[in-house]
C-alpha cells in the first residue's frame, strides 16, 4: 500500500530532516514503521493521482463538444466549467471531479457522461522530486525516476565529502502521514559492496548524510 504525497507531506519531510540533523545524532524509526515504509511502491508516488494547482486537465463531455474544454487548475484550486461555473478541483482525483461535473450538468443535459484527463502534472513538480543533503559534495534535488537507488543519488551528488559519517546516513520517507527515518549504511555500500541498504528511492524521499563531530 502506498501513501499519497502532497506538498504538505514534502514540507513535513524537510522539517524532519532539519530537526534531526540539528540534534546530537539521527534517530531511526521503529522497525515496524521502517518495514511499512520500505514496502511502499517506489515506481510512483501515489495510488491515484490527486489534482493540484497548475495541473492542466482536459474535460470532455460526450456528444457535447461545446462543453469540452482544456483548462488549468487555478492557484485557488478551482476550474471554470461552462453552465456550472467554478468547481473545486484540488484534492480530488480526475474520477471524482468528473463525477461532480456530471452531477452539476444533470440540470442541463440528460445523462451527461464526463471524462477528465490530466494533460500536465504541474502540481507534482516538487513533491515528486528526491533529494540528498548533508555531507555530500553537492546537495541536489532531482526528478524521481523509477528504479533509482540510494547509491545513484550519492553518485549524482558528487559522492560524500571527507567529513561524512557514512554509516549513520538516513533516508526520510513519508508513510501514512508519518516521516519515517530509515538507516542507510553508505560506507558498507560504497566500500564493502554490501548493498542491503541500497534502497530504491520513492518520490519525495530525502537522503541525509551527517558529518562527523570532532
Amino acid at each position: 500500500m502506498s501513501s499519497k504525497y502532497s506538498l504538505r507531506g514534502l514540507l513535513m519531510s524537510l522539517t524532519a530532516v532539519a530537526f534531526v540533523t540539528g540534534c546530537a545524532g539521527p534517530q531511526s524509526s521503529s522497525q515496524e514503521d521502517i518495514n511499512a515504509a520500505l514496502n511502499l511502491q517506489t515506481s510512483t508516488s501515489v495510488d491515484e493521482y490527486v489534482l493540484g494547482p497548475t495541473d492542466e486537465i482536459q474535460i470532455s463531455v460526450w456528444r457535447n463538444q461545446d462543453l469540452s474544454i482544456s483548462v488549468p487548475v487555478r492557484p485557488d484550486g478551482r476550474v471554470s466549467m461552462p453552465l456550472i461555473g467554478d468547481i473545486q478541483a484540488t484534492g480530488k482525483t480526475p474520477e471524482q471531479l468528473s463525477d461532480e461535473i456530471e452531477e452539476g450538468l444533470t440540470d442541463f443535459i440528460r445523462e451527461p457522461q464526463v471524462t477528465v484527463v490530466v494533460k500536465s502534472m504541474g502540481s507534482h513538480e516538487f513533491s515528486d522530486r528526491v533529494r540528498v543533503t548533508g555531507a555530500v559534495n553537492e546537495s541536489i534535488s532531482v526528478p524521481h525516476r523509477s528504479g533509482m537507488t540510494v547509491l545513484d543519488m550519492v553518485l549524482s551528488a558528487g559522492g560524500a565529502n571527507p567529513f561524512a559519517k557514512l554509516n549513520d546516513s538516513m533516508l526520510y520517507r513519508l508513510a501514512d502521514d508519518k516521516v519515517v527515518a530509515i538507516p542507510v549504511r553508505l560506507d558498507d555500500i560504497l566500500n564493502k559492496g554490501d548493498v542491503s541498504t541500497n534502497y530504491r528511492m520513492r518520490p519525495g524521499d530525502i537522503l541525509s548524510v551527517p558529518e562527523r563531530t570532532f
